[in-house]
């Protein structure tokens, strides 16, 4: 007769159902693991078998066969250990086999005995409350998987706890979710002296997550104002809050099951490869663009990252998610991220200023701001320059709005953008509108219209372009508490958009 045990094989972010089969058959001993095992799963069973040493229980001398169903999925990880040894100890009457056909189960063996945490707990406990099947993995994932409270989570911290809780001797009681982390202390926007103009933008990118490109000379700002991003935007709700925790959980990046409310922040150094920026690898990891997912995603230095690194994210950018498409793998992961690029204006990074300029001005800014594709740089909503502040304004007093103030506004914002989309499942900020619902929300009046067919007409706007003025111009109004898109808000959104379209 066969015995089963459930365990997960993620698929991305998805964690599909895994059956474990196991068998006993007659003739000569021997152990295997079929079903497109990798690796790790292979050396399952000499984990499962040192495990069960250890606790004094001896395996039939028979030939044991362990088949992992559907056998066409590849099977990834260590985690198939708790899974195949309680298969195996159903299989020869150790544990009762009803009740682990109805347990769905995760974690790696050591040579003891004990059980040692693995990564995607959050989603294994979501793909068992869809199976309406409990949940057993190991004592330091159970305050991560404890947050999806559909399923009850067993925590256990050796196979010998498991036994005696599927036995009835000390049964386990469910695990309790971890705390919410709150945010590490955002820095201030009142630190920067000036710059209000880049200012304004980075509050206007944080009310309806659009894309903003600062460039400007050497020491000027850019990162200190990135770096103030997070302060200002609000936290991520629950629904975002589970979404980025489950990319998290699959990269290892949940500390002691505590998730976070505050937004992601990224910042990849510009020598960071495509696989590490947009996913992929052996396994078809996520990449930053992901781990950035309802956060941001701050690329210091832009033009110097690669050209095939910059182009993958055209589409990432316009579809908010990525498919990393691999030999032995297609998975699709969510990338709704802010991008916060920074960037000097030439090779030398002083352009603007003559005392100090290489002596190629101006080719030098063309060649170099030209690694930045015109493709790529029309899905940038928002572009401001940063110019260089004196030595003598850094000794005079702390002056302009608190993160605190601008965060109030910026919250405001977003609450006029959740009742807006409340009907609209999936659109959460103005720079998910397009199509119709775009026209019916940031239509301006007759003198906006009128001042943005000029300057579209004048500048040679393309149709990417008009409807991302629309979508800023939007969010302009929202933080101005106006109902209608008027004509000073899409004047605003436009001398964003044509700050560095006019010089190229």
């Amino acid at each position: 007769m066969v015995a089963r045990a459930y365990t997960v094989a993620f698929e991305g972010v998805e964690a599909r159902i895994a059956e474990v089969q196991c068998a006993l058959a007659t003739g000569l001993p021997a152990f295997a693991v079929v079903g497109l095992p990798d690796k790790a799963v292979s050396e399952a069973r000499d984990r499962v078998r040192a495990a069960l040493n250890a606790l004094s229980i001896a395996l039939p001398s028979k030939r044991i066969t362990v088949n992992l169903s559907p056998a066409d999925l590849p099977k990834e990880g260590s985690h198939f250990d708790l899974p195949i040894a309680l298969a195996l100890l159903a299989a020869i009457d150790v544990i009762p086999r009803e009740d682990v056909e109805g347990t769905v189960a995760l974690g790696e063996l050591s040579l003891d005995g004990k059980l040692v945490s693995v990564i995607g707990a959050l989603p294994a406990a979501m793909a068992a409350a869809a199976e309406d099947k409990r949940l057993v993995c190991p004592k330091a994932c159970g305050p991560e998987a404890a947050w999806v409270t559909a399923t009850p989570v067993i925590a256990a911290a050796s196979l010998a706890e498991v036994l005696r809780h599927f036995t009835g001797q000390a049964p386990l009681a469910p695990a309790a979710p971890g705390e919410v982390r709150p945010g590490s202390g955002a820095r201030d926007l009142r630190d920067v002296k000036g710059q209000e103009r880049a200012k304004r933008a980075l509050e206007i990118a944080a009310a309806g997550r659009h894309h903003l490109l600062m460039m400007g000379t050497p020491g000027s700002g850019k990162s200190m104002l990135a770096a103030r991003m997070p302060g200002i935007l609000p936290p991520l709700t629950p629904v975002e809050a589970l979404e980025t925790s489950m990319i998290h959980s699959l990269s290892g990046l949940l500390d002691e099951g505590g998730i976070s409310r505050a937004r992601p922040f990224r910042e990849p150094h510009h020598t960071a490869s495509m696989a590490a920026i947009v996913g992929g690898g052996r396994n078809a990891k996520p990449g930053e663009i992901s781990l950035a997912h309802n956060g941001v995603l701050f690329l210091d230095e832009f033009p110097e990252f690669p050209r095939t690194v910059l182009e993958t994210l055209r589409q990432p950018i316009e579809t908010g998610e990525v498919v990393v498409a691999r030999a032995n793998a297609h998975v699709r992961y969510p990338c709704r991220f802010l991008l916060v690029a920074a960037a000097n204006p030439c090779k030398c990074g002083y352009l603007t200023d003559p005392t100090r300029a290489c002596a190629r001005v101006p080719l030098c800014g063309e060649d170099y701001i030209g690694r930045i594709s015109g493709p790529l740089m029309d899905r940038i909503d928002l572009r401001v320059e940063v110019p260089p502040v004196a030595y003598t304004d850094l000794d005079l007093p702390e002056g302009g709005e608190s993160s605190a103030t601008v965060a109030a506004r910026v919250a405001a914002a977003r609450d006029r953008q959740t009742a807006r989309f409340a009907d609209h499942p999936g659109l959460r900020v103005n720079a998910d509108a397009e199509g119709q619902l775009l026209e019916e929300i940031a239509a301006p009046d007759a003198e906006g219209r009128d001042l943005l067919s000029r300057i579209a007409e004048r500048f040679g706007l393309t149709a990417r372009g008009y409807h991302r003025v629309l979508r800023v111009a939007r969010t302009i109004a929202d933080l101005a508490g106006s109902e209608t898109v008027r004509k000073p808000h899409v004047a605003e959104a436009v001398s964003y958009r044509l700050t560095l379209q006019a010089g190229r």
